[in-house]
């Protein structure tokens, strides 16, 4: 059986220093090579758009969207050198359509459904495939304190329930693995039908 080394590393994705300071890290233990670079995350406010704040916007926004364009500008010499890389961010179905009370969570996530189309053509000469997944509502603790939205996506969803992380999980590994080598610039939403259903 085949034994891979394990690494873990904690970063405050809100803090560009800290981001250099990870893929520096990351650089010098896989020799500077890198196959597969997931954005994965974000965080989510439930207000009006009338009640964001200055202190609302920067956070939503450095979190779900800089620090994947930073994370990924980073890295694109790694993924480069690799010969086959993958970048997978982690978008929402809020990307896509208006939920209620997210406006600036749905604004976030749609930008970062352009970037995944923006940087699989630029960086397809680079050998890099970058892909989009964007969730329904998944059983995470980021939905734990909004139980009425919970209840009321699982209604509105044909397969009549949320999501489980396993389900979102298993999809961005295919999309890093051989099988997958022609899809790139792709949005695919796990939402058990949820956006074809509003």
């Amino acid at each position: 059986m085949l034994k891979l080394p394990v690494t873990g590393s904690v970063c405050d994705v809100t803090s560009r220093d800290e981001r250099e300071k990870l893929m520096e890290k990351v650089s010098s233990l896989f020799k500077g090579k890198l196959n597969i670079l997931i954005n994965n995350a974000g965080t989510a406010l439930f207000s009006s758009a009338n009640d964001v704040t200055p202190e609302d916007y920067s956070l939503i926004m450095s979190t779900n969207v800089e620090s994947g364009f930073h994370l990924s500008q980073l890295a694109h010499p790694l993924l480069k050198a690799s010969g086959a890389g993958n970048i997978i961010f982690i978008a929402s179905i809020a990307g896509v359509l208006a939920l209620q009370d997210l406006t600036l969570y749905s604004m976030s996530k749609g930008a970062v459904v352009q970037l995944t189309k923006c940087l699989a053509c630029e960086w397809a000469k680079d050998n890099i495939r970058t892909n989009g997944i964007c969730p329904g509502v998944i059983n995470t603790p980021l939905v734990e304190n909004a139980p009425d939205f919970k209840s009321r996506e699982a209604s509105r969803t044909p397969l009549g329930r949320n999501g489980e992380p396993e389900e979102v999980a298993a999809l961005a590994a295919f999309l890093c693995l051989p099988a997958a080598s022609y899809i790139s610039g792709q949005i695919i939403c796990v939402d058990g039908a949820r956006t074809v259903n509003d």
